[in-house]
């Protein structure tokens, strides 16, 4: 009974608000009651009214909404819904069950969705609560309702047999509207493509008619669209500690690892016991690391435009010297074959040409794996097998839910637009990548059964590869560093609701989203490490945490590196237009006539430049705006987050300054809050 002061926030985005009016309900734990007032959101707007209600609702459980229509739905895009009580009759009851609310009797609903339709939507108040923590059920029909509901939006797809998982979306319209970009987001990626179109086509219309027959020909397509860091690639790609350094802290530092013993692979044609009693020598010291691409081996390389594209599976053997320069030794480019003589192993030693060319066969392999497996596989796709289950298994009031939403925004979408653009039938991949046409299908499965729970945490990974000590490693540092820091604040969020193992145990609907990520969404992953249940609050915290580096600082490790080191295109070719040498009588002749044509170059510049550029709609990493948890605990947990990664890339920056090429990909403020791009 009494007055209470309803105030309403819409989205600020250009079709947020509605000219259809909008009645709302408060639902308390002992009555409900209809607001007379009528609502007519505007876009970016708060409004403000009071209501007196005659009836006695004890603490506030839900708002309820209906967006009444005649002639038109008018979408809305709601923010939140906040409520603030008479300050009378039942708040001591309240303050004592309900220590969340804060004592000027204010409540929050969050929303941060679509209103569409005709329906009457619930919002339940913004206390994270798990089912332990509902021991009187006043929740238990709403999360039953919303799951059941949610299920019919989001399900499952198959994009192709043997694949992980998908949403079951064929094009941007079969999408759930709150899965959509929002107006701002839209125009910017809208506009980039449209830019990228029109500098390729006037890159191709300079170079039709002109040579390309020199390395320094790449250049006529390399301007407008490059990093700094780019520009310090074009100049010295060739250098052999460049080379290795990619390997580290390039666009793709997954592939590394130490030697724990010389590869089997690595046969030595006779005339070699040097070098491989030097191979044999760093091995003793632990300091021989190698890179080995063999997921490549037997993969059908594309044709393109009726001319036959080329794949190789390389071989790197590299060491590390005590100033941190990684250096290549061997590079062996195909795997030996039974009845064949060994593949050449190609040396630091050999003709300029041929080492050079055999680097640029590992760069081009690099690429393919990069781009299909660190990338696409396990940043876009892994990620959206995190978004699906989430939406599937876990309701909107389930703290969980609330800590993980902010990092799945935006990635259905954009990995629909991959494989409706990308990786579709004639898109970009089969237009000009070597593993276009089918092989980078092949590619993807095979990776599959890399997918393993330790490869995707970083404690486990860096250990696993030999990383962990290597200084000049920032990729492993800065990684290692993020997710503790991530940690922390899953464990901070967990802490205010799951007390005990057993609370973990006994929820439900965790236990269900877990299994729907491993046995489902993944295709039964528990062989490959991930659990079927969560045992513990530490086991707990590990696979959110775990859930949320994938779709962020893992993500931005290999996305943002795209325009840096892929712009100057002979650094990581798309494609080869001969096959690996088999000799080291290799002429320049040879190494333009294997690297990209110009229309290929200028294709990879421009998808490079719309992939990588600076977004200029974006969120870093723990800088949402939306509150999905109302109540001081939890807002004291994500400032506290918010203040170890502002001092995380204060320690990056200042390192930076030191180094001749600043590590920027996992700086918490380059590091973006979701997979969005």
């Amino acid at each position: 009974m009494g007055v209470y002061r309803i105030r309403e926030s819409t989205g600020s985005s250009l079709f947020a608000g509605s000219s259809n009016q909008v009645q709302l309900w408060l639902v308390g734990q002992h009555g409900e009651a209809e607001l007379g007032k009528r609502l007519r959101p505007a876009r970016g707007k708060e409004m403000e009214f009071q209501a007196d209600v005659k009836e006695y609702l004890g603490p506030l459980l839900f708002v309820k909404m209906r967006k009444r229509h005649f002639l038109q739905d008018d979408a809305w895009f709601c923010n939140w819904i906040s409520v603030q009580g008479p300050g009378a009759g039942g708040d001591e009851y309240r303050f004592l069950c309900y220590p969340w609310v804060e004592y000027n009797g204010e409540y929050r609903f969050p929303c941060y969705r679509w209103v569409e339709g005709n329906g009457v939507l619930s919002l339940p108040e913004g206390t994270g609560r798990t089912l332990v923590e509902d021991p009187q059920g006043l929740f238990k029909k709403h999360r039953e309702e919303e799951l059941e509901e949610r299920r019919k939006l989001y399900r499952w797809g198959s994009w192709k047999d043997g694949l992980i998982l998908n949403v079951a979306a064929a094009n941007l319209d079969d999408l759930p509207p709150d899965e959509r970009f929002l107006e701002d987001k839209r125009i910017d990626f809208t506009t980039s493509q449209a830019m990228g179109v029109a500098k390729l086509a006037i890159k191709d219309f300079l170079n039709v008619f002109v040579p390309w027959n020199d390395l320094d020909d790449f250049n006529r397509v390399f301007w407008w669209d490059h990093s700094k860091l780019a520009e310090k690639v074009r100049d010295s790609w060739k250098e052999d500690a460049f080379f290795g350094y990619q390997f580290l802290n390039g666009a793709n530092p997954m592939l590394l690892r130490r030697s724990s013993r010389l590869p089997a692979r690595l046969v030595f044609p006779s005339g070699m016991e040097e070098v491989q009693a030097q191979l044999e020598q760093e091995l003793q010291r632990g300091t021989l690391f190698e890179a080995d691409f063999s997921l490549l081996d037997g993969i059908k390389a594309n044709v393109i435009l009726c001319s036959q594209q080329y794949l190789a599976a390389p071989l790197v053997m590299l060491k590390l010297q005590p100033d941190g320069k990684l250096l290549p030794m061997v590079i062996q480019l195909q795997l030996p074959r039974t009845g064949s003589p060994p593949p050449p192993l190609f040396l630091p030693t050999d003709p300029p040409m041929a080492w050079l060319l055999a680097k640029c066969w590992v760069r081009s392999s690099d690429f393919q794996l990069h781009e299909l497996v660190s990338h696409l596989l396990r940043g876009h796709l892994m990620a959206e097998v995190i978004a699906m289950a989430t939406m599937r298994c876990l309701p909107s009031i389930h703290p969980i839910f609330k800590l993980i939403i902010p990092h799945l925004r935006y990635t259905m979408e954009i990995n629909v637009r991959a494989r409706n653009g990308l990786v579709s039938d004639m898109g970009v991949f089969d237009q000009v990548v070597s593993t276009g046409g089918g092989g980078h299908v092949e590619l993807l499965k095979r990776a599959r059964a890399s997918l393993t729970y330790r490869s995707f945490c970083p404690p486990n990974d860096l250990i696993d590869r030999g990383l962990l000590g290597v200084k000049s490693s920032y990729y492993a540092q800065d990684a290692l560093r993020l997710w503790e820091i991530i940690y922390r604040y899953v464990e901070g969020i967990v802490s205010l609701h799951c007390k005990t193992d057993k609370a973990v145990k006994e929820d439900l609907e965790l236990q269900t989203w877990c299994r729907e990520i491993t046995e489902i969404g993944l295709l039964g992953a528990q062989d490959q490490g991930f659990p079927m249940s969560l045992e513990s609050r530490d086991q707990l915290c590990h696979f959110v945490t775990m859930c949320i580096f994938t779709c962020t600082g893992q993500h931005s490790s290999v996305h943002l590196g795209q325009l840096d080191w892929y712009a100057w295109v002979p650094n990581e070719p798309c494609t080869m237009r001969l096959p690996p040498p088999t000799t080291k009588d290799v002429t320049l002749e040879m190494v333009m006539a294997t690297l990209p044509n110009f229309h290929q170059a200028s294709l990879q510049m421009s998808i490079t430049w719309e992939l990588g550029r600076p977004q200029s709609v974006r969120v870093a990493l723990g800088q949402h705006e939306e509150e999905y948890f109302s109540g001081p605990e939890p807002k004291a947990v994500l400032k506290k987050f918010r203040e170890e990664l502002a001092a995380l890339d204060k320690k990056i920056e200042v390192r930076n300054a030191k180094l001749d090429m600043p590590y920027e990909y996992l700086r918490p403020s380059r590091v973006e809050n979701s997979v969005a791009i």
